[in-house]
């Protein structure tokens, strides 16, 4: 198989030499790319070709939604986190979906390509939307229940929009984290308040592993932090929600005075894709403000045993059919105890990134060349989880609406949901076996990031390149 960068590469340079943008004789030919007439000359290519960007899908419920950016303290041990909420604009313009080229950059790092990739993906992706109103004024004369979000291994604030938007448009304020754990792709602080005072930001770009180091305690340690920045942002939030005087060091247009006795503070959960699906697991094990948790196709690696039993909070555990494995599944049953509520589903035709921003971001071809989008529709697929979700939370918050008609969900009760888990742990080997030969047949030409963990389990692969998944 051709490692997943040739792939990559293969993929742009081909649209770069259809559409001849530049005289490769030119040292720098990338460094003009912004201002050259070819820009949309090579969008209109990819899009053609099905590889073009598409839309995020707004929100389907009720209310109009804003975003914002919150930093609170400039350091690196301070809380940054975008935010959706109910918003008083009717007809909301978009916001830029990734706002710094640096984040392009950390991805191609992410990937394991050459710097140029995020060169590439910041001239295609760059100018790409979400639908929420920046900086628009919050909706006030109710209280709202408060999610906060946790992004997966490689990602990083923007990136779960569609998310975020669609449960602002039913009510929720979702607060969704930038970690700073070295698991983002990229994120920035600021060294000094002078720093701050000119944007002169500190990027800190993802974490990889060193030669003959152990990866579990280094997961371990990065799940601890992301719990703590969980809490660390809910505290900064209610701070603001009794009218304590908080300063946003971006010092943007949104007033976070608005958020006075905005918070219904009985009514707090934790959601996470992923390695955010390891973190709602040991955030709920230590604070206890959270009143349930929604685990998203969680990666179950990074948590210690320790944990499982000190979860008294309602657990609902969200899979993509493509991405589980046994051990994975294993230790979420740990978690299951009498007395305690569980819930798990999964959906069929999905893989791991149907929960990620990308699924919609990519034209059928790139986005089935890198397993961004599965059998199942992608709006279909998010739909699911969001509607279970929404009646998931509505049930253990106490909230009084109606997301009680989706109630059949949590049960799995829908043609494209599987109840529990498509994954039979009664015997590893052979499910394993299965698995693999699967991976043969289903990617001949390409490496697939969310069956690999079956295949790591077989070869003694340590970590997958793309997902970084690891057992």
């Amino acid at each position: 198989m051709l490692p997943p960068k040739m792939h990559v590469l293969f993929c742009f340079c081909s649209c770069l030499a259809l559409a001849q943008p530049f005289d490769w004789q030119d040292p720098k030919p990338v460094a003009h790319m912004k201002s050259s007439a070819w820009v949309s000359k090579i969008q209109a290519l990819m899009a053609a070709a099905g590889f073009g960007q598409t839309k995020i899908p707004r929100g389907n419920g009720s209310y109009s939604v804003g975003c914002t950016d919150l930093m609170f303290d400039y350091t690196q041990k301070g809380t940054f986190l975008r935010l959706y909420y109910p918003s008083q604009d009717g007809d909301p313009s978009d916001t830029l979906w990734i706002p710094d080229k640096e984040y392009f950059w950390g991805l191609s790092k992410f990937l394991g390509t050459h710097w140029l990739l995020g060169k590439i993906l910041s001239l295609f992706f760059g100018s790409m939307t979400t639908p929420a109103a920046w900086n628009s004024p919050l909706r006030t004369g109710e209280k709202y229940p408060l999610i906060i979000f946790s992004h997966g291994l490689g990602a990083f604030r923007t990136i779960y929009s569609a998310i975020g938007t669609d449960l602002a448009s039913y009510g929720f304020i979702v607060a969704a984290v930038e970690h700073r754990d070295g698991s983002a792709s990229a994120t920035y602080f600021f060294k000094d308040q002078s720093a701050a005072e000119i944007r002169n930001k500190t990027w800190l770009y993802l974490r990889t592993l060193g030669k003959g180091e152990e990866e579990f305690p280094l997961r371990n340690e990065q799940v601890r932090q992301r719990a703590e920045e969980c809490s660390q942002a809910l505290s900064m939030i209610l701070d603001m929600d009794r009218g304590k005087s908080v300063k946003n060091v971006l010092d943007l247009e949104f007033d976070v005075e608005q958020l006075k006795d905005s918070i219904d503070r009985d009514k707090i959960a934790v959601m996470g894709h992923s390695f955010g699906g390891a973190t709602v697991l040991q955030t709920l094990s230590e604070d206890q403000r959270f009143r349930c948790g929604i685990a998203l196709d969680a990666w179950m690696f990074p948590v210690g045993d320790e944990v499982y039993s000190r979860i008294p909070q309602p657990l609902f555990f969200i899979n993509s059919e493509h991405f589980q494995y046994p051990s994975n599944i294993l230790r979420m049953k740990k978690c299951y105890s009498p007395g305690r509520e569980r819930k798990m589903i999964t959906i069929r035709g999905s893989v791991h990134q149907n929960f990620v921003d990308f699924t919609f971001a990519t034209g059928k071809i790139m986005g089935c060349l890198f397993t961004l989008k599965g059998e199942i529709d992608s709006n279909v697929a998010l739909g699911l989880s969001n509607r279970a979700s929404l009646a998931f939370l509505q049930k253990y918050l106490g909230l009084q609406k109606d997301f009680n008609q989706w109630d059949a969900l949590i049960e799995g009760k829908d043609d494209s949901l599987i109840p529990g888990t498509n994954i039979n742990t009664t015997d590893h080997h052979k499910q394993n076996l299965k698995s693999f030969l699967k991976i043969l047949l289903k990617n001949c030409l390409k490496v697939c990031v969310c069956d690999f963990n079956a295949l790591s389990q077989i070869t003694h692969i340590k970590k997958c390149r793309l997902c970084h998944s690891s057992d």
